[in-house]
């Protein structure tokens, strides 16, 4: 099993430290691979980060705790990234082209060529800051994994994740990401795969499956038993909620630069092709093996839902194959951390600190720092990694996707009126979570909402004042 495991973890680091071959020494070539690269690639790539850690230990536990209602969890978030994503996309790519920014901050903050500095100092704190609780939920479910499958001490999988994205992004910078995460996301489709068919197959098959889990009380209620609200009322915000969390990708640098990385924008058809129909095959595993571990695992109420996916690997799998699960979760949540530093790393170098650093050798050591940081935090963290994903999933989509949206429409606000909208979307969502109202509607939801009205009410505002003196002249 261990054999497996390292073997698996040598063939990624080996991929990653190989895309060295093409580096161009470049602030350019490091954060954005020179947009080069291609659609298949940028797709699988966004996979993999997309989904890490939070996928395989995150979802599984949720849906092992909550049943048939996580379904919601996949049909809202894959439609609501679709949605964002039709109108996002492609306007992001050209504005980074036409900007010559490598960061994505950068890029908001410098849409029309006038540059914003001081929003673009807020986006890259925001980013520095919810970047690094996301990477070390990256690291802190990697050691889960680990120390269930091989009884390792929780802190030895951080520190060996942290090593390797560091290796990573020392090589080739978002190209040695994009590439190991290709590999990743196949690796973690096969293991999901896997992990299902061999399930299914030790309750009795399908149909014995579906009578175990109707056994379990409200385990396939199309909504969860414990909502605010009841009824039809409580279902419909629930699933309304998880449209926005799947919305809220365009407010995820880590993702976004995927896109941003495309060798052009012609490409970008192809480029979510890829990472739809992969993205909805993983996802579908995922919620099918989670909906599997709670028949098969008969643990006590002390059981940690987190660490149902390898607990049921070590029980159904040889040790080859339990290998190369583990390496499925491992890669999943390499995938993402290493995309999360170098998002953290750009947020540093180009968007705070003065005279934006240039030379690639300060940039790397910049990312060792980021790492560093990323692995205290993970070992320090007293969080489930699912809510800790989420909470920096909707600060970051609260702060940053309703001025990209309002940008991608060809809107121009001040940046005074920028910068309020960042700061009041953030503010709504970590307020609405702070009064436990998340457990009724995701935070994202009302935080998205709220940035988009605030700059709605300033841009008619601006639009009344420029046309009053011209009414009053009439």
């Amino acid at each position: 099993m261990i054999l497996s495991f390292l073997v698996f973890l040598l063939l990624f680091t080996l991929i990653g430290v190989s895309s060295a071959r093409l580096s161009r020494g470049t602030r350019e070539d490091y954060y954005l691979a020179s947009a080069s690269v291609r659609p298949w690639l940028v797709g699988l790539s966004a996979v993999a980060t997309n989904n890490s850690g939070y996928m395989f230990i995150g979802v599984i536990g949720y849906t092992y705790a909550t049943g048939l209602a996580s379904i919601w969890l996949m049909i809202g978030w894959i439609a609501g990234d679709f949605i964002a994503s039709m109108l996002i996309h492609h306007r992001l790519r050209a504005a980074t082209a036409r900007t010559g920014e490598v960061s994505y901050a950068g890029v908001l903050a410098n849409w029309y060529g006038a540059g914003q500095p001081g929003l673009q100092r807020l986006i890259g704190v925001i980013s520095l800051l919810f970047l690094l609780a996301y990477a070390s939920a990256q690291l802190v479910a990697g050691s889960k994994a680990l120390h269930v499958l091989f009884g390792w001490p929780d802190w030895l999988g951080a520190v060996l994740g942290a090593i390797m994205v560091t290796l990573y992004c020392f090589a080739g910078g978002i190209r040695a990401s994009i590439w190991t995460d290709a590999a990743q996301s196949m690796v973690m489709v096969v293991a999901m795969a896997l992990l299902l068919v061999v399930a299914v197959l030790s309750v009795g098959g399908v149909d014995s499956a579906l009578q175990q889990m109707a056994a379990i009380d409200g385990f396939l209620d199309w909504a969860p038993d414990d909502l605010v609200l009841p009824g039809l009322a409580g279902a419909v915000l629930f699933a309304l909620g998880w449209l926005f969390a799947g919305l809220s990708v365009i407010g995820q640098p880590h993702v976004m630069v995927r896109f941003m990385t495309l060798d052009n924008n012609d490409s970008m058809v192809r480029a979510r092709l890829w990472y739809y129909l992969w993205f909805t095959a993983f996802y579908s595993l995922a919620t099918g093996v989670g909906m599997l571990s709670r028949i098969y695992l008969s643990h006590g109420a002390e059981f940690d839902a987190e660490l149902a996916l390898p607990t049921m690997a070590v029980e159904l799998l040889p040790p080859v194959l339990v290998g190369l699960v583990l390496a499925g979760i491992f890669a999943a949540t390499m995938s993402t951390a290493d995309s999360l530093v170098l998002s953290c790393s750009a947020a540093l170098t180009h968007d705070l600190l003065p005279g934006r650093v240039g030379s690639t050798l300060l940039i790397k050591f910049a990312t060792l720092g980021i790492c560093v940081l990323a692995l205290a935090w993970a070992l320090l963290n007293q969080q489930s990694v699912f809510n800790l994903v989420i909470l920096s999933w909707s600060g970051m989509a609260s702060a940053l996707a309703p001025l990209l949206v309002v940008l991608s429409l060809g809107h121009r606000p001040a940046q005074s009126l920028s910068v309020l909208a960042v700061v009041v979307g953030l503010a709504v969502a970590l307020l609405w979570r702070y009064l436990g109202l998340h457990n009724a509607v995701y935070e994202g939801l009302p935080g998205i909402l709220a940035g988009l009205l605030l700059l709605w009410l300033g841009l008619m505002a601006g639009r009344y004042r420029t046309a009053a003196p011209a009414v009053r002249h009439q």
